[in-house]
């Protein structure tokens, strides 16, 4: 399994409005791609901003790729989401999966 690593950082003001985004629009959508196995998102509040992580699960790098493109490293972040956030990670970071909650 492949887990796939990306952060994005928006506003205090605009966080509840990106985390419902992610929660209901985004994610539902990547869940429909072949390989998808699920994700995990993270959310830190500091003082002046809000940190997103999203770790998404996929079966392989052949399913990254279906869902990525070509370039599967690059972000994959829609028009309403980067309406939302000040700034976002250029890249994603992909890492073998060695244990899950569910093998553990």
């Amino acid at each position: 399994m492949i887990s796939r690593l990306w952060h994005g950082w928006t506003t205090v003001d605009n966080a509840a409005a990106y985390e419902q985004l992610l929660l209901t629009t985004i994610l539902p959508g990547i869940h429909r791609m072949a390989g998808y196995r699920g994700a995990y998102v993270l959310r830190r509040d500091a003082e002046d901003s809000v940190e997103f992580v999203t770790i998404t699960l996929w079966e392989s790098m052949d399913a990254v790729r279906e869902f990525a493109g070509d370039d599967h490293a690059a972000a994959v972040v829609p028009p309403a989401a980067r309406a939302l956030l000040t700034r976002f990670d250029q890249t994603s970071q992909h890492y073998e999966t060695i244990l899950t909650p569910e093998a553990g």
